[in-house]
C-alpha cells in the first residue's frame, strides 16, 4: 500500500551518518571509546550518577530487575497499558505482573490504586512512561519509598520528559530508556539502564558483559551474564543524536501543536494535551475516538490507511494478548479504565519533521473518515 504520510521517522542528519562513518574506520566496533561517551554524556543529560548502555529497552528492564534480586514467586506492580516489553521483562526473570488499572487522564498506572495491590510478595514498582507524558511519576516513586519498595522506571517513551523541571529518569531507583527509531532520538536498536546505586550499576555492567567483574581479565566470570552490549556503531549515533534531544522534544512539541489546533473544534473526538507541571516529550500522538464513533474504531483505521495514511491502534492492553489470557485468565473488564481506552485510540502519524501540510491533511482524512463512519 503506498503512505502518503508515514507513522514514524527517524530524524538522521549528516553529522550522524559522519559518526557512524568514523567508528567503521576504526578496529573499535564494539567495547570502544563510544560506549562510555554515550553513557556519560546521557547520565549528565538525565542528571544520575551511573549509565549502562545495552542493547534494548527490554534488556535494560531485565538487567534492573535481575539487578534487584527478583525472581520466581515474586511480584512487581506495573500497568496494563503499555507495550509488551514491560510485562515480559517481568516474566523473564519468572517474576508476576500484577497489573494497577490507569488514570483515565495520564493514562498512566493510577497511583491512587497501588497500595491496594502491595503484599508481602511485591518486590518492585515498574510505571511507564506512557507516550511521554511523565504524570504520576513523582507520586508512584513517593508511595514506593514509604513502602521501601524499588521503583523501575520504564521511561523508554519518555527521554526529555520533566516533571516541575526534574528530568524523567530520576523518579526511581533505576530508570530505563530506549532507542528504537521511533523514539525521540535513536541508534538503531539500543537502550540505557540509569541509577545512583554504584552497586547496582556494578551488577548492570556484568550481566550486560557475560557476567565479567571489574578488572578482570577477558575469560574470568564473577557470574552469569548475558552479552547485552551495545556496539560502538550504535553508540557514536546516540552520541550524535544526543546533541540534539533539546532540539528533538521541541520538534515534537511542535508537531503535537500543528494536530492541537487544527482538530481544537474537532468534538467527536479527544485531542491529547500535555498536563500541568511537566514538560511532554511527545513519543506518538495518540487520539481517542468518542462514542458511538469509538464502536467503528478500526473500520475507520482501515478507512485512513486505505486514504494512504498510516495509523495504528495503541495500545491493545497487555492483558488482552492471547498468550497472556491464557496463562492468567484475564478477561475484558479486568481492568475497565484500560480495556476501554484500547478500544478508542488511534495513533496519528508523528515525527520529528511532519510539517503542517501533512497535519493537515491527515486530519482532514480523519475528519472525512468519521463522517463516513
Amino acid at each position: 500500500m503506498n503512505m502518503k504520510v508515514h507513522l514514524s521517522r527517524p530524524d538522521i542528519n549528516e553529522n550522524d551518518i559522519k559518526a557512524v562513518i568514523e567508528v567503521l574506520k576504526t578496529p573499535n566496533l564494539s567495547l570502544g571509546p563510544k560506549i562510555p561517551e554515550f553513557e556519560k554524556k546521557l547520565a549528565k543529560y538525565i542528571g544520575r550518577k551511573y549509565a549502562i548502555a545495552v542493547t534494548s529497552g527490554t534488556s535494560g528492564l531485565y538487567l534492573c530487575l535481575k539487578a534487584l534480586g527478583i525472581g520466581a514467586d515474586d511480584e512487581v506492580i506495573t500497568t496494563p497499558f503499555t507495550f509488551i516489553a514491560t510485562t515480559n521483562s517481568i516474566m523473564m526473570v519468572d517474576a508476576k505482573p500484577v497489573f494497577v488499572d490507569i488514570d483515565p487522564v495520564s493514562l498512566n498506572i493510577d497511583p491512587i490504586k497501588i497500595e491496594a495491590k502491595i503484599t508481602s510478595k511485591t518486590k518492585a514498582i515498574m510505571p511507564v512512561v506512557v507516550f511521554g507524558n511523565p504524570s504520576g511519576m513523582d507520586v508512584v516513586w513517593e508511595i514506593a519509598k514509604k513502602h521501601n519498595l524499588p521503583v523501575i522506571e520504564d521511561s523508554c517513551e519518555g527521554l526529555g520528559a520533566e516533571i516541575n523541571g526534574k528530568k524523567v529518569g530520576n523518579f526511581s531507583t533505576m530508570s530505563n530508556f530506549a532507542f528504537y527509531p521511533n523514539k525521540q532520538m535513536t541508534t538503531g536498536e539500543g537502550g540505557m539502564i540509569l541509577t545512583d546505586d554504584e552497586k547496582l550499576a556494578d551488577i548492570c555492567q556484568s550481566l550486560r558483559n557475560q557476567g565479567r567483574g571489574k578488572g578482570g581479565g577477558w575469560l574470568a566470570h564473577d557470574r552469569m551474564g548475558y552479552n547485552f552490549r551495545m556496539s560502538d556503531i550504535n553508540a557514536a549515533l546516540g552520541v550524535s543524536q544526543l546533541d540534539r534531544i533539546e532540539e528533538f522534544v521541541a520538534k515534537r512539541q511542535n508537531v503535537a501543536s500543528f494536530y492541537q489546533q487544527l482538530l481544537a473544534d474537532e468534538n467527536r473526538i479527544i485531542v491529547p494535551k500535555a498536563p500541568e507541571n511537566c514538560r511532554m516529550s511527545w513519543f506518538v500522538f495518540v487520539i481517542r475516538l468518542k462514542e458511538p464513533y469509538a464502536a467503528k474504531r478500526n473500520a475507520i483505521l482501515n478507512a485512513m490507511l486505505n486514504e494512504g495514511i498510516q495509523v495504528s491502534n495503541y495500545f491493545p492492553p497487555v492483558t488482552q494478548q492471547s498468550f497472556m489470557v491464557e496463562k492468567f485468565g484475564f478477561k475484558d473488564g479486568d481492568f475497565p479504565v484500560s480495556d476501554s481506552v484500547c478500544k478508542c485510540t488511534i495513533a496519528l502519524p508523528f515525527h520529528n519533521n511532519l510539517s503542517k501540510e501533512d497535519a493537515q491533511l491527515v486530519c482532514e482524512t480523519l475528519k472525512k473518515c468519521l463522517d463516513n463512519a
